[in-house]
C-alpha cells in the first residue's frame, strides 16, 4: 500500500475500500493489500509512472507547415538535447508531442524565447499534465447485447400497434444490420482469396443463419469449402502425357505454389484436410485466431473466431447438403412473407421457455433448425396451406434443377416466382396461436412429421427391415426433408417432448385470451411480451406475479408454538410473524425499501369482526321486522345477539381478505452476480459462513452489490412495486396455511421487474423459512 499515491484507495462505509486507479471495490483491508500487490494494480501504476514521466519531459509544438514530417522536428529540436520520440497529430496535422531525453534539455527548450522552421515560427510550450484514467476495455458485442435484452425488447414491443405489428417488429430488433452482413461479405470475400491460392478452383459458399433468411445478430458463420474443381485440377495436373488443352498458364503457374503438393485430395482423408485448412487459417489469414479442428463431431468443422468483430465460425468440407437446405429455406421465405416473423418468434419463444438452443457439445435441446423445420410444416399443413410441400416443389422443378446430392433428391425451383401465391389470408396473430394450438396434444413419438409429403408417417415404415430411411426414432421425429434418413430432432429426449408439449398448450390457452390478442389501455404489458415470459403466461395473464409460502407449524420453532398456543390466535398471531419475515428479507436482507400500508393486526381484527357482527344483526332484524320466522338453525345454535364468541375460533380470527400490504422499492440491482459476491465474501473470511447465518451473509451479500454499482445513491428508484400478503386455506389439507404473496410492480416497469421477480420466486420462500427456524 506504501507503493500507492494516497488517493489511489477511498475508504468506504462498513470497512470497504474502493480503488480509483483500477475501478474495484474490496471489502476489507487484507483483500485491499491482496489487490495492490496483484499484477493488474502494479501494472497500471507502472503504467501511470511512465505517463507521467513523459509529460514531465515532453512539449507541445504547433505552427508548423501542414504535412511536416515527425523527422524534420526531430532534427530541430536535436540542437537542444537528445530527442526521445515525436508523436505527430495524424488527424490534422498541425501539432506534434516532442518527447526529450530529460528534463535538462526540456528547460534548454523552453528556456528559447523563439522557434522557427522553415519559416514558420513555432510554438512551443510545456506538454499539459492530465489526470491518468484507466478505461477497461469493452468486450465486443456488448451494445447488441444491451438492445436486444428482454427489458429493451418488451419496451419496444409494448410500443406497437397489435400482435402482428409485434411481430414483425421481432424480426427488425434480430435480424442482421447493414455493418453486420457487410463484415460477413468482407469476411468471407477474404477467405475466399486465401483459399484460392492454396486450393486453385476452390470456392467459400456461406450457408445457415447467414443466408437462409432467418439471421440473428451474433449467430455463427457457417462456411463451407467446395473443393470439387480443386481435385479435377490436381487430378489432371499429375496426369501423365497430359496434353493440357484448356489449361491456361495462370493455372500452372498457381499450381507450382500451391499447397497441393503436399497433399492428394483424392485419397486424403477428411481430418487430414481439415488440419491443412486449419494451418491455412491460423498463418494465412489475418484477424483469425482460436483456430481449432473438431473432428469427432457429425460434420467434422474447424472452428475459428474473428478477433476484431468477436465473430466466430467454422468451416466444413462435406456438408453439401447444408446448401441445399439453405437454399429451401431461402425459398420458404421468399414465397410468403409470414414466414420470417412466425419462424423468428416461436424460435425466441422456445429459447425463453428453455426449450430451445443450440448448445456447444448437443444436448436434449430442439435446435434452431428443427424449430425452423416445424413451423414450416405447421404451414404446409394450414387449410388452405400457406406453403407447399417439398414433393409438390419437386413437381415444379424443370430439368435444369433437378439435383441429386449424397445420394438423396434436392429437385426444386430456385425462383420463388414460379410457385403460385397462397390462398390463406390468415393474420399473423392467429397463425402463432393456431401453431400452439397444433402442438399442445401432437404426438411426436407416435410417429414422424415429414415435409417432403407435408404429412404425419407412420413409425411402422421405418421400423420394417426392408426400410430405405434408417431414421432414428425417439420420442420427438423430425425427418430433414432432403436427408430422409436424418432426424433432426434425435437429441432430444423425452423430459423435453413433454415439456415442449405443455409449453405449446399453456401458451395455447394464454392466446385466447385478451391479454395477447389486445393491446393494452393501462399500459400494462400485452401480447408477445407475456408470452415470452418463463413459465405459465396464462397464470401470468389471469393471476399477475405470485408466491406462495406454503409453510406449516412444523416449519415454526416448538417455542414459538407453544407462545401461540398459550396466546390462542394461533393462525393470526402466526400470519403476523411471517409478514414480519417477508418484511425483514426484504427491507433488510434485499435492501428495498419496504413500508406498510395495512392498518395493525389487532385494530383490522377488532374493526372487521365488529362489521360482521353488525351486518349479521342488521339481517336478522329485518328477517324479524317482515313477519319471517327465524330459522330453525338459529334455534339450536346462536341467537339474533349471540356473542361471537361461540363460533368457531379458526373462522373469527382470521376473516377472508385480511391482508398486509406493502409499498416497496429498490435502487440496486441486488438479485444480479449474488454467487460471485458470496464467493468474494467467502474468500476474505474463511470464517463467514460458520460465524453468520444464511440471513446475515445475503445481506452482506446485497450491501456489497449496492457498493460495488455505484458511489452515490440515485434518486430515483430502480423498480417500484407493492406487494400484498393474504392468508388461503393450504390444497393439502385444513391443518396447514399458505400465504399468497402477489407482487404488482408499477405498468412501465412491469418487463424490467420479470428478472428480480423470477429471483424472488425461489429465494423468498427460503429466507422467510430461515427467518422463521432462527427469528421467530
Amino acid at each position: 500500500m506504501e507503493s500507492s499515491e494516497p488517493s489511489d484507495v477511498e475508504s468506504l462505509p462498513r470497512g470497504g475500500f474502493r480503488c480509483r486507479l483500477c475501478h474495484v471495490t474490496v471489502a476489507n483491508k487484507p483483500s485491499l493489500d491482496d489487490h495492490l500487490r496483484g499484477k493488474k494494480h502494479q501494472r497500471l501504476e507502472n503504467l501511470r509512472t511512465v505517463r507521467q514521466t513523459q509529460e514531465s519531459r515532453s512539449v507541445f509544438v504547433s505552427g508548423f507547415r501542414k504535412g511536416t514530417p515527425a523527422s524534420e522536428l526531430s532534427d530541430y529540436f536535436q540542437a537542444y538535447g537528445e530527442v526521445a520520440n515525436v508523436v505527430m497529430d495524424k488527424d490534422k496535422g498541425v501539432y506534434a508531442i516532442v518527447e526529450l531525453q530529460n528534463e535538462e534539455v526540456l528547460e534548454k527548450v523552453l528556456a528559447e524565447p523563439q522557434h522557427s522552421l522553415g519559416g514558420q515560427r513555432l510554438r512551443v510550450k510545456p506538454r499539459e499534465k492530465k489526470d491518468f484514467k484507466y478505461n477497461p476495455p469493452r468486450k465486443q458485442g456488448s451494445a447488441k447485447r444491451e438492445q436486444l435484452s428482454p427489458e429493451k425488447l418488451a419496451e419496444n414491443l409494448c410500443q406497437a400497434d397489435d400482435v402482428d405489428a409485434q411481430m414483425s417488429l421481432m424480426v427488425q430488433l434480430f435480424e442482421f444490420s447493414e455493418s453486420e452482413r457487410r463484415l460477413r461479405d468482407l469476411l468471407v470475400t477474404l477467405f475466399q482469396e486465401v483459399f484460392l491460392e492454396f486450393f486453385p478452383g476452390s470456392a467459400i459458399l456461406p450457408f445457415g443463419s447467414s443466408v437462409n433468411g432467418f439471421d440473428v445478430c451474433g449467430c455463427d458463420l457457417d462456411l463451407f469449402l467446395d473443393l470439387e474443381k480443386t481435385q479435377s485440377f490436381q487430378a489432371s495436373a499429375k496426369a501423365p502425357n497430359m496434353t493440357q488443352e484448356g489449361a491456361s498458364p495462370e493455372v500452372d503457374t498457381r499450381s507450382e505454389d500451391s499447397i497441393l503438393s503436399d497433399i492428394d485430395l483424392a485419397s486424403a482423408t477428411v481430418p487430414e484436410v481439415l488440419e491443412l485448412i486449419a494451418t491455412v487459417l491460423r498463418k494465412c489469414v489475418p484477424g483469425v485466431h482460436n483456430v481449432q479442428a473438431v473432428l469427432n463431431a457429425r460434420r467434422p468443422v474447424v472452428k475459428f473466431c474473428h478477433k476484431e468483430s468477436g465473430l466466430r465460425g467454422d468451416i466444413s468440407i462435406n456438408n453439401r447438403l447444408a446448401l441445399c437446405n439453405t437454399r429451401f429455406l431461402q425459398l420458404c421465405t421468399e414465397a410468403d412473407e409470414r414466414v420470417r416473423p412466425l419462424v423468428y418468434v416461436v424460435r425466441y419463444w422456445a429459447k425463453q421457455q428453455a426449450l430451445a438452443g443450440n448448445p456447444f457439445g448437443g444436448g436434449p435441446l430442439l435446435n434452431n433448425y428443427a424449430l425452423t423445420l416445424l413451423v414450416l410444416f405447421f404451414l404446409q399443413t394450414r387449410s388452405p396451406p400457406v406453403l407447399p410441400t417439398v414433393s409438390q416443389l419437386k413437381e415444379l422443378s424443370n430439368e435444369e434443377e433437378q439435383t441429386t446430392v449424397d445420394g438423396w433428391d434436392c429437385s426444386f425451383p430456385k425462383d420463388s416466382a414460379q410457385l403460385n401465391p397462397s390462398a390463406n389470408k390468415e393474420n399473423l396473430c392467429s397463425l402463432l396461436a393456431e401453431f400452439f394450438h397444433v402442438f399442445e396434444d401432437y404426438d411426436f413419438a407416435g410417429c414422424v412429421i415429414s415435409l417432403r409429403e407435408g404429412q404425419q408417417l407412420p413409425l411402422s415404415s421405418f421400423l420394417s427391415s426392408e426400410a430405405d430411411n434408417k431414421l432414428k426414432l425417439g420420442p420427438f421425429n423430425l425427418q430433414d426433408p432432403f436427408e430422409l434418413s436424418h432426424n433432426v430432432s434425435a437429441n432430444v429426449n423425452e423430459k423435453t417432448a413433454l415439456r415442449f408439449q405443455r409449453c405449446c398448450r399453456d401458451a395455447a390457452k394464454y392466446c385466447r385470451s385478451l391479454q395477447y390478442q389486445r393491446k393494452s389501455t393501462k399500459g400494462k404489458i400485452w401480447g408477445l411480451v407475456r408470452l415470452f415470459q418463463p413459465g405459465n403466461p396464462e397464470a401470468l395473464a389471469t393471476d399477475g406475479f405470485i408466491v406462495n409460502l406454503p409453510l406449516t407449524l412444523a416449519a415454526v420453532p416448538p417455542q414459538s408454538c407453544e407462545l401461540l398456543n398459550q396466546a390462542g390466535d394461533m393462525r393470526q398471531l402466526w400470519f403476523q410473524k411471517i409478514c414480519t419475515g417477508i418484511a425483514f428479507t426484504l427491507r433488510d436482507v434485499l435492501r428495498c425499501s419496504c413500508l406498510e400500508t395495512a392498518q395493525g393486526f389487532e385494530e383490522e381484527q377488532a374493526a372487521t369482526r365488529s362489521q360482521q357482527q353488525e351486518e349479521q344483526i342488521e339481517a336478522k332484524m329485518k328477517l324479524l321486522s317482515a313477519g319471517s320466522k327465524r330459522p330453525l338453525e338459529n334455534d339450536e345454535g346462536e341467537g339474533v345477539l349471540s356473542p361471537s364468541a361461540k363460533k368457531s375460533r379458526i373462522d373469527t380470527f382470521l376473516p377472508t381478505g385480511e391482508s398486509m400490504t406493502w409499498d416497496c422499492s429498490t435502487l440496486h440491482r441486488v438479485w444480479l452476480g449474488r454467487r460471485r459476491v458470496r464467493r468474494q465474501l467467502r474468500g476474505t473470511d474463511l470464517d463467514l459462513t460458520e460465524k453468520a447465518g444464511s440471513l446475515e451473509l445475503e445481506a452482506k451479500v446485497s450491501e456489497l452489490i449496492s457498493k460495488q454499482e455505484g458511489e452515490t445513491t440515485p434518486t430515483e428508484p430502480l423498480l417500484q412495486f407493492t406487494v400484498c400478503a393474504r392468508v388461503t386455506e393450504a390444497a393439502s389439507g385444513k391443518q396447514g396455511t399458505c400465504v399468497r404473496l402477489s407482487f404488482t410492480p408499477v405498468p412501465e416497469q412491469a418487463a424490467a421487474f420479470q428478472e428480480f421477480f423470477h429471483f424472488l420466486q425461489g429465494f423468498l420462500p427460503r429466507m422467510v423459512e430461515q427467518y422463521l427456524v432462527t427469528r421467530a
